[in-house]
């Protein structure tokens, strides 16, 4: 679902054994701000493989730890602001990413979470609209979207 514009990439939702709290992780770059796994995907990789890649490389969590539950069945877009575009648009010149987003289940309360250090410091469970008030406002569409559901 790449395109011209847009960066394909994953989301990945880890929902807690009591199905109420979601974990979220707080941004190496940005104190106090807080979000959901997610990355790009590779050339050739699918969706889901990369959800797992993606949430093994910052968090530390496997398949020991969390299953796969969802998929959420759209691609959801959003547009980064315009003092972040050329930042993040590289010689694409994309202005934003598109994603799938997935849902996991931690098999036990008690997971740990090793936050990888370059892009997030921080977790904890929270709960869904927690997370929704708490993430930066140009991915919020998204997130209202998809966590709303939960």
């Amino acid at each position: 679902m790449a395109s011209a514009h847009f960066r394909a990439g994953v989301v990945i939702v880890v929902r807690s054994p009591d199905l109420t709290h979601v974990l979220a992780f707080e941004r190496a770059d940005a104190a106090g701000s807080w979000q959901l796994p997610q990355g790009g995907l590779k050339a050739g990789e699918a969706p889901i493989e990369g959800a797992w890649r993606e949430l093994l490389e910052e968090t530390g969590l496997g398949e020991v730890d969390v299953v796969a539950r969802a998929e959420f069945p759209e691609w959801l877009a959003y547009e980064w602001p315009d003092e972040l575009k050329g930042l993040k648009g590289g010689l694409a010149h994309r202005i934003g990413q598109v994603q799938r987003w997935f849902l996991f289940d931690a098999l036990s309360p008690d997971i740990v979470p090793t936050p990888d250090g370059s892009e997030f410091v921080a977790w904890q469970w929270v709960e869904p609209q927690w997370l929704v008030n708490h993430v930066v406002e140009w991915r919020r569409g998204p997130y209202e979207r998809v966590l709303g559901t939960l």
